[in-house]
């Protein structure tokens, strides 16, 4: 390649803030995807990422629609998303399975669950490096630029109005995306440094605490507490772990949880007992005159044997589900949390059981193609 910017190049990052600062600021919908800084230099395209290696052959579909919407030499800083199947949110989970080290399945993939690319900021046009630049200039420029793109590539909407950013914090969650980021105009782009801020949802949720994985750094003390929700047919569906203690808070929670040990048989995650039919059992013949089965529960080692999690070990401790931990988390993916919750307090007042699924807030649906269609500066 001959650019300006040449890869890879670590992309700029944002620090959490609180609430939407006030300010000479630009404010963007935060995706919730892979975040990716495109290389194009003629016939030539290169998709970098936050830890700076090429994700290029996951995702020949964005390679098409770059070539065919993207100036022929620039560097832009983005996001590949995927939409759910309806259009009308993101889907995180389809987003990880697109990581496959097969070529064949990659490009089954690439025609099941095709992504889409959100550009955000430009670090190189033509023979211009713009990463010296101010932002308010750099977005003006890859408006310009990409004035004429079409599905799936995107530029993100972004306003200068704290009252717009404000209502898409509370409607865009409904779509899937994960709040909001404040860049400073008059910022130059800085790889790696966290220049901007990210204003993220943030709520609370009574979970019951039934295992727990030991610290790396020794015996006697927690690495993270399993926690889990009953879902409406009453069984207990791992959700997440809280992990961040300090170490004193860990050889205390140890202490604290012995008593609760316990072994498997019985307990809600017995997942060393006998596989459920197709999760891992031996073949079992249908009978067309029996009831449906319910629904599995989720465990907490049912991505052991995913490719993001090869050779990790997700073994735990299992404890009597006798106690009950408030959390805080962002959102839900599914029927877990999107990233680790974060330890508030226990609480001995809550009953196990009443800790359900039903306590968790909803957002208001909105629509993803409605946030996608704007995407010019308010």
């Amino acid at each position: 390649m001959d650019l300006p910017v040449l890869p890879p190049v670590a992309p700029m990052l944002a620090k959490s803030v609180k609430d939407i600062p006030v300010g000479a600021l630009s404010y963007e919908p935060k995706w919730d995807g892979f975040r990716s800084v495109v290389f194009r230099d003629g016939a030539e395209v290169e998709i970098g990422s936050r830890n700076e290696r090429p994700m290029t052959r996951y995702f020949p579909e964005i390679v098409d629609a770059l070539l065919a919407n993207l100036p022929e030499r620039c560097v832009v800083d983005g996001e590949i998303v995927i939409p759910a199947a309806d259009g009308r949110r993101l889907d995180f989970e389809a987003l990880l399975q697109r990581i496959h080290p097969a070529a064949s399945r990659v490009r089954l993939l690439a025609t099941q669950t095709p992504a889409s690319f959100v550009a955000f900021d430009l670090l190189a046009l033509g023979d211009v490096d713009y990463t010296g630049q101010p932002f308010e200039r750099r977005r003006a420029t890859l408006e310009d630029a990409l004035a004429s793109v079409a599905p799936p590539v995107y530029v993100t909407p972004a306003t200068r109005d704290r009252d717009v950013a404000l209502r898409w914090f509370r409607q865009f969650e409904g779509a899937g995306l994960d709040g909001i980021v404040a860049k400073p105009l008059a910022g130059t782009y800085q790889p790696d440094k966290r220049v901007m801020f990210k204003i993220k949802h943030e709520r609370t949720a009574d979970c019951v605490v039934a295992g727990y994985r030991l610290h790396k750094g020794g015996a006697d003390a927690i690495g993270s507490l399993l926690l889990g929700l009953y879902d409406a047919a009453g069984n207990l569906a791992s959700v997440g772990v809280v992990g961040a203690f300090p170490m004193a808070l860990r050889r205390q929670l140890f202490a604290e949880l012995q008593p609760l040990v316990t072994s498997f048989e019985g307990h809600p995650w017995n997942w060393g007992g006998e596989p459920a039919p197709g999760l891992g059992g031996p073949p079992v013949e249908a009978d067309a005159d029996a009831p449906a089965a319910p629904p599995r529960a989720r465990h907490p080692r049912e991505a052991e044997g995913s490719r993001w999690n090869a050779g990790k070990d997700l073994s735990f401790v299992p404890l009597r589900p006798e106690r009950v931990a408030e959390v805080r988390y962002e959102h839900m993916e599914g029927t877990r949390f999107r990233h680790t919750a974060q330890w508030v307090r226990w609480r001995a007042d809550r009953d196990p059981r009443s800790c359900g699924f039903d306590q968790l807030e909803e957002p208001v649906h909105y629509n993803l193609a409605e946030v996608l269609a704007t995407g010019r500066s308010r």
